[in-house]
């Protein structure tokens, strides 16, 4: 696959069929994954694989209850205006969450004493563009370490008083739909030169990669 397609087409697929992703497969992504950059070449990650159904079924109520809280508060004024595209997106932030323990594979990234996610976060992308490249569609939710980080770790087995923290959880599945260029304000409304609010310099009003390019 093209490193561009990829690049432009990775976005977040959380409707996804209940079939395994084969272990040579997820060999890739996560080889892929430690590959990325690492302050220092610290690798003070750790990534741990989730496919046990039962495991699964005891982290979506706290997944589920994450995300409940979350629309209370952080999410409250945005849901209470919400368009059509707003709703769409938290429709299916909402789907995620009622399907949690239907994933089939499930990724939980760890940092060690890291609070900025420099080193963590290249990693996980590096993870979801090889996912990609294995036409399997991913999303990552930072909601478990936000509102039940000490639950989860818990339910992971992760040991105490190492420093470790749940950077994300990334889900894995074949989708059910087509992948796509996400739509996005085009780089000129939101890139700047030299001082916030000068113009980039350059317009980009339509992707500059797309499928018949």
């Amino acid at each position: 696959m093209d490193v561009f397609e990829a690049l432009y087409t990775t976005r977040a697929m959380r409707r996804v069929k209940p079939d395994p992703v084969p272990m040579e497969v997820q060999r890739s992504i996560l080889d892929a994954a430690i590959r990325a950059p690492t302050g220092g070449n610290a690798q003070n990650w750790r990534f741990l694989l989730v496919d046990d159904p039962a495991l699964r079924a005891e982290l979506a109520p706290l997944y589920q209850d994450g995300l409940r809280r979350l629309y209370e508060t952080h999410y409250k004024d945005a849901l209470d205006r919400a368009d059509d595209q707003a709703t769409r997106v938290f429709t299916s932030a909402q789907y995620l969450a009622d399907h949690f323990d239907a994933y089939p594979l499930l990724l939980f990234a760890f940092v060690q004493h890291d609070p900025s996610g420099g080193s963590i976060f290249p990693a996980v992308w590096n993870a979801q563009l090889a996912a990609r490249a294995h036409g399997v569609g991913t999303a990552l939710t930072t909601i478990l370490g936000m509102f039940h980080p000490k639950e989860t770790l818990r339910l992971l087995g992760v040991p105490e008083g190492e420093g470790w923290r749940l950077a994300c959880t990334v889900t894995f599945g074949y989708p059910t739909g087509r992948w796509g260029v996400a739509p996005r304000r085009p780089v000129h409304e939101v890139g700047y030169r030299n001082r916030w609010g000068d113009p980039v310099g350059f317009t980009v009003d339509e992707p500059l990669w797309n499928p018949s390019a």
